[in-house]
């Protein structure tokens, strides 16, 4: 099994543009397990992770409500953003600066055919990150992502989570709010749940900015001992 996962950082780049090349990575890994398959070969497998910030953009998934984006188009002109229906599970979510987008495009055959181990794992990756800066965060029943004070009047989310998966090969994945703007987050119903807010790590720290970079690594730190793997950077890019 190929445990070594091939670290891209995008940096900046436009939601579709990425989303293409997820699916580009995606299908390679897709065509390769089914060629192995037919050939009755053992070629190895990629595993890829997409470090992302995307300008300002809503994305709906497959079980999601359009009622839930609260904006019209003309306003969403306006707000400089952007909209899309996309193919992960989930409802409404918001991707912009100040938020790390992680896209972990696996083929789980190397680590463990479990979907919902690998969330719970990219869960727990997040929550480990956190409490490096002293935050308690924690899942929320039935509701995917990272909260904080969840059970109480004051829980809010902090992360959110949609994921893809075909012969357990995974795409999409997490956007955790570092420096968020969270007037954007007013705009919708996020992930459709109305009755709770949501946070950024910058506000929770009570800091202007908090370092990219510095919860980057920490991230990669904790998801290499969770999944048991090797992060290597890939210079290649798009």
């Amino acid at each position: 099994m190929n445990k070594q996962v091939l670290l891209q950082d995008l940096g900046t780049k436009d939601y579709k543009e990425t989303w293409d090349y997820q699916e580009l990575l995606f299908q390679q890994t897709l065509d390769l397990k089914i060629r192995n398959r037919r050939e009755e070969t053992q070629r190895p497998t990629p595993n890829h992770f997409l470090f992302v910030e995307h300008p300002h953009v809503f994305t709906l998934g497959k079980s999601g409500d359009l009622t839930n984006l609260l904006i019209d188009e003309q306003q969403l002109k306006e707000k400089r953003a952007t909209f899309y229906n996309i193919n992960r599970g989930g409802d409404i979510t918001y991707h912009g600066p100040g938020q790390i987008v992680g896209y972990p495009i696996l083929d789980l055959d190397n680590f463990f055919t479990d979907i919902h181990k690998y969330l719970r794992l990219l869960e727990e990756m997040v929550i480990l990150t956190l409490a490096d800066y002293g935050l308690k965060a924690e899942r929320s029943k039935g509701e995917t992502g990272v909260w904080l004070d969840v059970g109480t009047p004051f829980a809010r989310k902090i992360c959110a989570m949609g994921v893809r998966a075909s012969r357990w090969v995974t795409m999409h994945g997490f956007a955790l709010n570092v420096n968020a703007d969270l007037g954007y987050f007013d705009l919708m119903i996020p992930c459709g749940i109305k009755d709770k807010a949501v946070t950024s790590l910058n506000v929770e720290l009570g800091k202007r900015e908090v370092d990219m970079d510095e919860v980057k690594q920490k991230l990669l730190k904790h998801f290499e001992m969770l999944f048991e793997a090797s992060i290597l950077k890939d210079k290649e890019g798009v």
